[in-house]
């Protein structure tokens, strides 16, 4: 039984998960899907999320998101254009005002989203202190307990290396134990590639170009602790500056405004197994 233990408290620690495998949408129509082709936001597919603005956002991260303001969130040449300004805001004018110097934008789609094939094509910013990401959190729990999917993210002074990681209470980042693996795009930021996951009830695969680079499988011990990826959760767009891992290296004012841009986003749902 010892020996057992031990073997099981190696495995949580693990944070590698490198793999190499091809990965392929599904040749239907998606069940949710947002081409960006219209003239704005689709107020019925997305929300903004702004509710840290006044206290600060997580991880020490340095913008305020806006709501509806076409300088940092809009749709641009059939593409979702997110972009981090240089800027001071006031308080007179913007309620919400925590003092930040930066503005961007965070989206989360309206519906959550479960098992199934996610794609995502986009273009990222690479300018040093810039932090994209394509993610997802459940619609209820607290972190890390409830769990988070990270589909892509990447930090402008390390560009062109994409990460994917999931976290949860036993594996997360806050104890060095979350699992992941990551992927060198050597055109993430003039060219678009498709990002993506293959949510399934026995493992999740994240990749980008139909190669998968990440895979955990629910075979470890630990139940919800290790594996609570079992209830719809919502996707999350957003252009993060600075921050305990984006601003490692500071931030290259000279560089902004700096964008992610989104070709579209589409999902397939998919059966449990």
């Amino acid at each position: 039984m010892l020996t057992l233990l031990i073997a099981q408290a190696a495995t949580l620690g693990a944070t590698n998960y490198q793999v190499d495998m091809a990965m392929r949408a599904p040749a239907t129509r998606p069940s949710f899907a947002d081409e960006f082709d219209g003239a704005y936001v689709d107020a019925a597919k997305w929300r903004y999320d702004t509710s840290r603005n006044a206290q600060g956002w997580y991880n020490n991260e340095l913008q305020y998101y806006a709501a509806d303001r076409g300088k940092n969130v809009r749709v641009e040449k059939g593409a979702l254009v997110i972009e981090a300004r240089r800027e001071r805001l006031s308080r007179a004018r913007v309620r919400d005002w925590g003092g930040q110097d930066y503005t961007s934008g965070k989206l989360v789609s309206r519906h959550a989203l479960g098992y199934g094939f996610y794609q995502i094509r986009a273009r990222l910013p690479c300018a040093r202190g810039t932090w994209p990401a394509i993610w997802m959190l459940p619609a209820e729990g607290k972190w890390p307990d409830a769990g988070e999917i990270d589909i892509m993210e990447m930090v402008g002074w390390d560009p062109h290396v994409v990460h994917a990681t999931l976290h949860s209470a036993a594996f997360n980042h806050a104890k060095g134990t979350q699992r992941g693996a990551e992927r060198r795009v050597a055109t993430s930021c003039t060219a678009y590639h498709d990002y993506q996951l293959d949510w399934r009830a026995d493992a999740i695969t994240i990749g980008v170009d139909g190669r998968g680079y990440m895979r955990v499988a629910n075979d470890q011990p630990g139940g919800a602790a290790a594996w609570p990826f079992t209830s719809p959760y919502h996707l999350i767009l957003n252009l993060a500056i600075g921050g305990d891992w984006g601003g490692k290296k500071g931030v290259d004012d000279a560089a902004l405004p700096q964008r992610m841009e989104v070709d579209y986003v589409r999902y397939w749902v998919g059966k449990p197994g």
